[in-house]
């Protein structure tokens, strides 16, 4: 488990990440930023598309990212976005990251005043679907 210094550091990642996103329609920026098994950091931003269903989450273009780079399992994931309370990831989101954790996958959802609660994947998918 990250201390607070180093949850606070990769919430600062996907703070950077968020800077690039194109969000265009819902002006809604999100960033996100994982480390993987091997201790790897990458990050990803949201991308909106005008024809709305092509869009992508900042998380799953983080892992993406990540995959394409020959990451295998999801240690930890932040989210942050222009929240109230801290940002949660979507359904599609935590299917995705299901489908690259471990037993241990942590998710820190932050705002971007760095609150945060950092819950365990089992927490927000209980019954996630793994072939």
């Amino acid at each position: 488990m990250l201390n607070e210094k180093e949850i606070l550091n990769l919430i600062d990642e996907a703070i950077i990440a968020r800077k690039s996103a194109y969000a265009k329609f819902s002006n809604f920026k999100v960033g996100a930023a994982l480390i993987d098994d091997r201790n790897n950091h990458y990050s990803g931003c949201n991308v909106e598309n005008s024809s709305y269903g092509l869009s992508m989450c900042g998380e799953r273009n983080a892992i993406f990212h990540a995959v394409s780079k020959g990451m295998k399992s999801i240690n930890v994931i932040a989210v942050v976005g222009d929240t109230k309370n801290p940002i949660s990831p979507c359904g599609a989101c935590r299917q995705v990251i299901n489908e690259f954790s471990n037993e241990n996958t942590v998710i820190i959802m932050a705002n971007m005043k760095k609150e945060y609660k950092v819950v365990k994947l089992i927490d927000l998918l209980p019954y996630g679907f793994k072939l």
